[in-house]
């Protein structure tokens, strides 16, 4: 994988050029944004993977809600197994299977309980959810290139880990690294949250400071809360898992911090399987963790949040097997402040 970054590398001024160009045609409103009958807050990143999308979004989706706005999510629906306009909730009840909608929106909705939909093209895809539904706030999970939609807020999550990072193959521009855009693509932003996941704080590198210059900054860290039971949806705290040997499902962009904490919390991850970001779990992956799990002597299977959503249509199969989920919770280091400003943009 590393030879062939390597050998991609001189098309990232390329990349670069059409990057450049887009945003320029978006800033001369050469290519027009179009503004819909609701509130519109982005959330995105400059990275692939691992920042902390979809947490953001259940947080902001919960605080809107509670703020009494008529709040819905729309997505692209990433790896879903669908295309166009679909409504996976009306916010009573799901109306899509995990797969046709995506992992990420139907976790939001199993977890938020609010309207949502998947669209590739945003603009039609909000037009739709705010006719079906009468919501008046949108949450856009992943939108901050798709800049089609004019929206009321823009907010960048990025993973501190990668921000204080100066790996070759990480800190730059696709097809070598992980970058979406270069980080002057934050001047766009309105407000930037720092995700140090499990960490503790960090000073952003001096190199990256100047991007940052002039932008609301908060930082959010991730608070595991306990473990689900697969079947049962029974709590179970973290204390009850302390030297538990349990064989370890991941499916996630940067299963690192997951495996982190679960050595915070003395769980035994010497035996795992690592997947693919967004893994279409199968049968095939189904027993390959059976056979795992009664090779290695497991004594349950413990995975992500997200893996769980896709790994319930096999309950059937892995019923003789105990498999728990980590649940966190995203929280803003200023809570308080981050929602004054938050209602202030939107109000």
């Amino acid at each position: 994988m590393k030879l062939l970054k390597i050998i991609l590398y001189p098309l990232i001024p390329v990349y670069l050029l059409v990057i450049k160009l887009r945003n320029l045609f978006f800033d001369k409103n050469i290519f027009k944004s179009k503004k819909v009958k609701a509130k519109i807050i982005s959330v995105g990143n400059i990275t692939i993977g691992g920042s902390g999308k979809t947490p953001l979004v259940i947080y902001l989706a919960g605080l809107l809600k509670n703020s009494n706005r008529k709040v819905g999510v729309l997505s692209r629906g990433y790896g879903r197994k669908s295309s166009g306009y679909k409504l996976v909730s009306d916010g009573q009840s799901i109306l899509s299977t995990v797969r046709e909608s995506g992992d990420e929106i139907y976790h939001t909705v199993l977890e938020c309980k609010i309207p949502a939909a998947v669209c590739e093209d945003r603009v039609i895809g909000a037009v739709r959810l705010i006719e079906e539904t009468g919501i008046d706030t949108i949450v856009l999970d992943d939108a901050f290139q798709h800049r089609w939609i004019k929206r009321d807020l823009d907010l960048v999550v990025i993973e501190q880990r990668f921000l204080t990072s100066n790996n070759f193959f990480i800190n730059n521009l696709l097809p070598t690294g992980n970058l979406r855009e270069p980080y002057s693509g934050l001047q766009r932003a309105d407000a930037i949250v720092i995700n140090r996941k499990f960490s503790e704080q960090k000073e952003i590198p001096a190199n990256r400071k100047k991007y940052f210059e002039g932008k609301k900054i908060f930082t959010a860290r991730y608070n595991a809360i306990g473990f689900v039971d697969f079947i049962k949806k029974e709590d179970y705290g973290l204390e009850e898992f302390e030297g538990q040997k349990s064989l370890v499902v991941s499916g996630i962009a940067n299963p690192v911090s997951f495996l982190n904490v679960l050595l915070q919390t003395n769980v035994d991850t010497s035996n795992k399987i690592i997947f693919k970001d967004h893994k279409d779990y199968t049968l095939k992956e189904v027993q390959q963790i059976r056979k795992e799990f009664y090779a290695t002597n497991s004594h349950s299977v413990v995975t992500t949040e997200k893996d769980a959503v896709k790994l319930m249509i096999f309950a059937k199969e892995l019923d003789d097997i105990d498999i728990f989920y980590l649940k966190i919770k995203l929280e803003i280091d200023n809570e308080e402040l981050f929602r004054k400003f938050l209602l202030e943009k939107i109000n």
